[in-house]
């Protein structure tokens, strides 16, 4: 191979990524050329709506998908958050780098925190998992859809349309707006979404070459804690469409799980935690989703 073809969208933060992964991948392999191949999605084009109303987060991805398929790319780079728990057949994830900051960020012009803001104040995110922990934390908070990439939503809050927004910490921080960080939102009070901070490259299942080229920027502890993530919200049929959160963090030869399921509509959620062996991630997740399950995360998933 002469030259890896990186499919990528085109949003300044998925560019960012994708040139991270191409200077990776060139430093692991000397000599290796890389080129990225920037497509549109229609999960970038319409942003009039919220993504549960438009398809899923798998819109994000069809489009890189089809150019690999088609010959015009040979991987593509994601945040792992936006990556279905279950892959379109042909398709494989050859690496799941180092993750970044898994939280998310509180981030406003005039209020240090979530508990300083006035009773009433406008909050931005189209989120539902965000505004199903923002319900349960300030039930008197106005929640209004923000969707369109960081430097958009930065802009509308800077505009004065939000009184604070709600973004991840990862994406911030690798575009260079760190200290627009006015709080994290720290885990185990608030949890991110299943993979939050994670960059995955998928590629096809039938190419091997590739697979191998990429599989020198994977993670084993990445690889783990997203697996037991993914493994819980897949057992909870979670999507866009659920407000579904979870963590997990490698101690020694453990992984520790903290799950939760909440509801948009008033804020009740029900949470669970478990630890498991660091090989059996899966394991973990289906145990969790199951410890949620029993306390009633039907109940809340049914009521969408």
């Amino acid at each position: 191979m002469t030259t890896l073809r990186i499919a990528t969208r085109k949003s300044q933060l998925a560019l960012w990524q994708t040139e991270h992964v191409a200077t990776r991948l060139r430093e692991a392999h000397p000599g290796l050329q890389v080129a990225l191949v920037p497509l549109s999605t229609r999960g970038d084009e319409i942003l009039d709506r919220s993504l549960a109303a438009i398809g899923g987060k798998g819109l994000f991805l069809k489009e890189l998908e089809l150019a690999m398929q088609r010959g015009e790319a040979d991987c593509a780079v994601h945040s792992l958050k936006d990556v279905p728990m279950e892959l379109e057949p042909g398709f494989a994830l050859a690496a799941i780098l180092a993750r970044g900051d898994p939280a998310d960020a509180f981030v406003s012009n005039h209020y240090a925190d979530l508990a300083a803001l006035p009773a009433g104040a406008c909050v931005g995110t189209s989120s539902l998992r965000r505004q199903a922990q923002l319900r349960a934390s300030r039930p008197d908070l106005q929640l209004r859809d923000l969707r369109g990439n960081v430097n958009t939503r930065l802009a509308k809050l800077d505009a004065g349309e939000f009184d604070a927004i709600v973004l991840a910490c990862a994406g911030l921080q690798r575009l260079g707006f760190g200290e627009r960080i006015r709080a994290r939102l720290d885990a185990p009070a608030w949890l991110p979404a299943p993979a939050q901070g994670a960059i995955a490259i998928e590629c096809r299942s039938d190419d091997p070459q590739t697979q191998a080229l990429c599989a020198a920027l994977d993670d084993a502890e990445t690889r783990s804690c997203v697996a037991a993530e993914r493994a819980m919200n897949r057992a909870l049929h979670g999507s866009c469409h659920v407000p579904v959160a979870a963590l997990a963090r490698r101690e020694g030869s453990q992984l520790l799980l903290q799950g939760l399921v909440g509801a948009v509509a008033d804020g009740r959620s029900v949470r669970a935690e478990a630890g498991g062996a660091a090989e059996a991630p899966d394991a973990l997740g289906l145990r969790v989703a199951e410890a949620l399950l029993a306390q009633g995360a039907r109940v809340l998933i049914d009521g969408l």
